[in-house]
């Protein structure tokens, strides 16, 4: 077994043991519904290990995000939701270090840092550039993630391409006053899938190595969630932790080394152009190994650190080729906790609105969304909040806070995450703790993904 195949059974193995309430099923119309999955990987010297993972495929649009307090999540693609869930493994994982204090704390995954290492990694002037953060992600832990369809947005347009009837490019309409982008955005069309946003989604399958936004059917609200191929590319700088992680856990370690495809969902060529960093490939990261961007990022605490894309023969059960294989051959490909593979008649898919979070040391059974809130509640009910939405999130940094002694010099650390006066907008763009992170996600959106339009909306919320 390959190193991918390895990495996408940990995946794999792992989503078979939760319930079938957390997964896709067949409707009582006939309907197989499915969805995409996304796992982080651990690998260190206990082996491989499944530390979060999660299914979605759905985010909200830009009218709504404002009522959301954080209680509902903006976006649910699997890969981002896994994304959260990893910060809130991470988390969960400081906090047990906190509860332990400094005696014989261990966790194989982080440690609590000592001032030695804090002057250490700040005088080699990469990555680890101390910002305060009093935990780290081990040196000998890789991390890697497995993705069961390729990520919408550029990593996925040859396959959009390859699946039209007519794969000839569609012809770009020359932009009318309105649709002039900003100076620091890049130039794109409207259309009609397009109305009222200066991004496209899936349209203009022409147009490539741009920022896109989320895709969506030709008539659902408008929304400004960038594409998860985007917000890939651009955790090769800002590492896998959020904010609210990167002010308690060092960025240094915390990149992917690798993410796992089918390789039924691969295309080299999309890939490298859309993470890689070789201007031989058309990668549109090249502007971020010229000396003067690297060294802004380098000030900044950050580094651009690529991933390597890698390629499996493993599918997720509840993707559409494992329901509905080429050909209704299933015996090609490997499937894990496939239903119905006796079922001899004809199938027909619906996506799932089910989206399922789940973390190596939260709840055993994961948790089960829908509208970007637990399954049964009300879109922007408190009692619906995930435990990685905005709010469960801030609370539990919060609670780590008050269980340690934090030496930063100017006790930002808890001024910042433990304070009942600032709202959570504050924290992201205000804060001098975070001043670093935002150098290094404006220049790499500055040099590399030109175009990116903020999201904004649903932060003015305080903690209690």
């Amino acid at each position: 077994m390959t190193d991918a195949d390895a990495i996408a059974s940990a995946v794999l193995e792992e989503f078979s043991k939760l319930p079938a309430k957390r997964k896709p099923s067949v409707r009582d119309n006939g309907l197989h519904e499915w969805v995409p999955m996304a796992g982080i990987v651990a690998k260190g010297p206990n082996g491989l290990k499944c530390v979060a993972l999660a299914t979605g495929m759905k985010c909200l649009p830009a009218s709504k995000l404002p009522q959301t307090n954080g209680v509902a999540i903006h976006d649910w693609h699997a890969e981002i939701l896994a994304i959260r869930a990893f910060n809130r493994f991470i988390l969960e994982e400081c906090k047990r270090l906190a509860l332990q204090g400094d005696g014989a704390s261990q966790s194989e995954f982080i440690y609590r840092r000592i001032t030695a290492q804090h002057e250490n990694q700040g005088q080699q002037g990469t990555a680890g550039v101390w910002q305060g953060q009093p935990f780290a992600w081990r040196e000998d832990v890789s991390l890697h993630m497995y993705c069961s369809e390729a990520p919408c947005g550029d990593a996925s347009m040859e396959l959009i391409m390859a699946a039209q009837d007519d794969a000839s490019p569609w012809e770009v309409p020359s932009p009318t006053p309105g649709d002039l982008p900003t100076e620091a955005q890049a130039p794109t069309p409207a259309s009609a899938d397009d109305t009222d946003t200066p991004l496209p989604g899936r349209a203009y399958f022409s147009q490539l190595g741009i920022v896109r936004r989320k895709p969506s059917r030709g008539d659902a609200p408008p929304s400004l969630s960038k594409s998860c191929s985007d917000k890939l590319a651009l955790k090769q700088v800002t590492s896998l932790l959020s904010s609210l992680t990167s002010a308690l856990v060092s960025p240094a370690n915390a990149y992917l080394s690798s993410v796992i495809l089918p390789a039924s969902q691969y295309s080299a060529v999309a890939c490298s152009r859309c993470f890689s960093s070789s201007s031989a490939d058309g990668g549109r990261m090249a502007p971020l190994l010229d000396t003067s961007v690297s060294a802004k990022l380098e000030g900044a605490g950050y580094v651009f650190r690529e991933f390597r894309v890698e390629t499996t023969k493993m599918e997720f059960a509840f993707s559409r080729r494992a329901i509905l294989p080429p050909n209704n051959n299933s015996s090609s490909t490997d499937m894990t906790d496939m239903a119905d593979v006796k079922d001899t008649k004809p199938k027909k898919l619906i996506a799932s609105n089910l989206a399922t979070s789940w973390t190596l040391n939260g709840p055993r059974d994961g948790e089960g969304l829908v509208g970007g809130v637990l399954q049964g509640r009300k879109q922007f009910d408190l009692r619906g909040a995930s435990l990685v939405s905005r709010r469960k999130m801030w609370t539990l940094a919060r609670e780590v806070c008050s269980m340690m002694a934090l030496d930063d010099d100017d006790g930002e650390i808890k001024r910042v995450l433990g304070s009942t006066d600032i709202v959570y907008d504050e924290i992201k763009d205000g804060s001098s703790l975070l001043e670093g992170r935002r150098r290094a996600k404006e220049e790499t959106k500055r040099v590399a993904l030109k175009g990116w339009v903020r999201n904004t909306g649903g932060g003015s919320f305080k903690l209690e």
